[in-house]
């Protein structure tokens, strides 16, 4: 089972030029689309490197369909 969904929002370790720490996730696969959500820049990143940053999934797409 994957743990990133389309739609998370994730916390990195390391903030972006903008100052901003959480992301959305927006493609998944071998490399990741995410979108900073303080100034809406997107970034192309490789899974290893997207997976070794996240600190953790803030909100998460995969909790909220099972609660419905």
């Amino acid at each position: 089972m994957d743990r990133f969904h389309l739609g998370d929002v994730v916390r990195l370790k390391k903030p972006h030029p903008c100052g901003g720490f959480e992301w959305v996730v927006m493609r998944t696969g071998m490399d990741f689309r995410i979108k900073c959500l303080t100034c809406g820049r997107q970034v192309m990143i490789s899974r290893q490197d997207f997976e070794k940053r996240v600190k953790k999934i803030v909100k998460s797409v995969q909790d909220e369909t099972d609660k419905k």
